[in-house]
């Protein structure tokens, strides 16, 4: 079987055309993320043909589980389906996802992919079940009430913000720096808390500026990754309506800086790297 290995700002995944339907996918993508005994990646992409788009993705996480949307593999899938297609045109690909159509567009600099982005859909507040789409400024809710929770990790309450950008995120901004946060401790817990019953993704944040923040991952499925494209819209979304930040802001990430625009009512932004890193057989 050949793959390719490829990562956006870290975040890094095994691509397979996912041509045998028969194949136990999840079963394959703990084995070949794992990072000693497999290639090593935080996730599974596979890209499929199809009817209503240019391709049609499923992604994995490491420890099998399939997950709904992820905005660093989707840029890694344009760019691997523009390489392979050899396409030289710059208008918009159509991605179908388990969470709906998605588009992007590549950006060139010297003939080279530089960045893509990618428009996420739609931004809904609140927890799975019970989600708010965010629809305009005059909201008939009150914001903090449906977004906000507070719950109890290690004997110390945290303040989250809940968001969905097609999966499930809890965002916790803090004063001080993420850096040194015991996110390993935390991560587990507040992934598999209580309130959250299909798991989430959990972010800590600390705000630069307004227009810049500095972050960490806690993945669900995987564990603390380099970077994240929905957890990066998460924290622009919950950061906006919270009043910290603008509507267009860098987020920055262990593995680079991701880039996300959003404007109540409209759909997310997200504007990224994309590379390959090596073609293998596995």
């Amino acid at each position: 079987m050949k793959f390719t290995k490829m990562h956006g700002a870290g975040n890094d995944f095994v691509v397979i055309e996912g041509k045998d339907s028969h194949r136990n996918w999840s079963e394959l993508a703990i084995k070949m993320c794992d990072r000693h005994f497999g290639v090593g990646a935080d996730g599974l992409l596979l890209i499929y043909p199809s009817k209503v788009a240019d391709f049609r993705m499923r992604i994995f996480n490491a420890d099998g589980s399939e997950s709904t949307v992820c905005g660093n593999g989707l840029r890694c899938l344009v760019k691997y389906y523009v390489d392979s297609n050899k396409i030289k045109r710059d208008s918009e690909i159509k991605i179908k996802t388990s969470d709906g159509l998605r588009t992007a567009r590549i950006r060139r600099r010297r003939n080279k992919i530089t960045d893509i982005d990618v428009n996420m859909g739609e931004a809904k507040i609140g927890l799975n079940s019970k989600q708010v789409k965010m629809i305009n400024h005059n909201l008939a809710i009150d914001v903090k009430s449906v977004m906000n929770r507070v719950i109890k990790v290690n004997n110390q309450e945290l303040q989250v913000s809940l968001v969905s950008v097609g999966n499930q995120h809890a965002v916790c901004f803090m004063d001080n720096s993420v850096d040194k946060f015991p996110l390993a401790d935390f991560g587990p817990k507040v992934e598999n808390h209580r309130l959250f019953p299909e798991e989430t993704n959990f972010e800590i944040a600390n705000i630069i500026n307004r227009k810049s923040v500095r972050a960490r991952i806690w993945e669900r499925g995987v564990g603390e990754t380099l970077a994240c494209g929905s957890g990066a819209c998460a924290i622009t979304i919950a950061g906006n309506l919270l009043g910290y930040i603008d509507n267009k802001v860098d987020v920055i990430l262990p593995g680079g800086v991701l880039q996300v625009k959003w404007d109540i009512g409209s759909d997310i932004y997200l504007r990224g790297p994309a590379e390959t890193v090596f073609n293998g057989e596995w």
